[in-house]
């Protein structure tokens, strides 16, 4: 600012004029405002007070073998009079994982390839073959049923042409792919699925049975990757069946 006063008074001793006066006011206030003849302009200082941030919700509660959830469901394979194993939570890492989950062994009859399976998922894979599988076979196919065969149950995997993990990832899926009965004969939904008539009608009855359990059920009718087996899952909130 003294730097424009001395240049206003030489200007004054100079330039007697009013004209030039002006014109010279006119600049130092410019000059100010550039902050070439006072101080850089600071800025407003922002407020300190910031509104503390949202909380996240927490995560919900995992199903696990220590849950009262768990222990009920223990209960009810037990009045199934299924045999079963009960298996330690796991967490396999990428999203896999094993939690509040049984091998089962034996629902009236053997099942092979079983691997780890919810609590939730065995109870109706149980409740399914004695009360759905079984009748069926003795009423429309004239024989008892005496093994069920699946393809397994946990695999730390995508659904097939996806991102998305499968339920199988997380020992909530089973895929069955045959029965055998006590006359020796072995229907498999690969070769039977479009078989004899009784064969078509008996694997369509316990698809049907199946959708009163499952939440999703997918078979053949569903997509050629499903040619060979009954995809069964306790995953989503809504019921597919197809």
């Amino acid at each position: 600012m003294r730097g424009c006063e001395k240049s206003g008074f030489s200007s004054a001793r100079n330039n007697a004029g009013a004209r030039n006066k002006a014109g010279l006011a006119a600049a130092c206030i410019g000059a100010l405002l550039l902050s070439a003849c006072g101080g850089s302009v600071v800025p407003a200082r922002k407020s300190a007070h910031r509104p503390p941030p949202k909380s996240r919700p927490a995560p919900p509660p995992v199903y696990s073998v220590n849950s009262p959830e768990y222990r009920q469901c223990r209960a009810n394979l037990a009045s199934l009079n299924a045999q079963y194993t009960p298996l330690p939570d796991r967490n396999y890492g990428e999203g896999c994982s094993a939690y509040g989950a049984v091998k089962l062994l034996n629902v009236g009859v053997p099942i092979t390839n079983l691997g780890a399976m919810t609590c939730p998922l065995a109870e109706k894979f149980a409740g399914w073959a004695r009360y759905g599988v079984a009748p069926a076979a003795r009423l429309l196919l004239g024989s008892e049923l005496v093994r069920i065969e699946t393809m397994g149950t946990y695999s730390c995997r995508p659904i097939a042409g996806s991102s998305k993990l499968s339920e199988h990832a997380h020992s909530n899926a089973v895929d069955v792919s045959a029965f055998v009965l006590a006359d020796g004969r072995r229907l498999t939904i690969q070769n039977d699925w479009n078989g004899s008539k009784e064969a078509r009608e008996f694997l369509r009855v316990i698809r049907e049975s199946a959708c009163k359990r499952f939440r999703t059920v997918l078979s053949p009718d569903y997509n050629a990757a499903h040619y060979n087996h009954l995809h069964f899952d306790m995953g989503g909130k809504g019921i597919y069946c197809r």
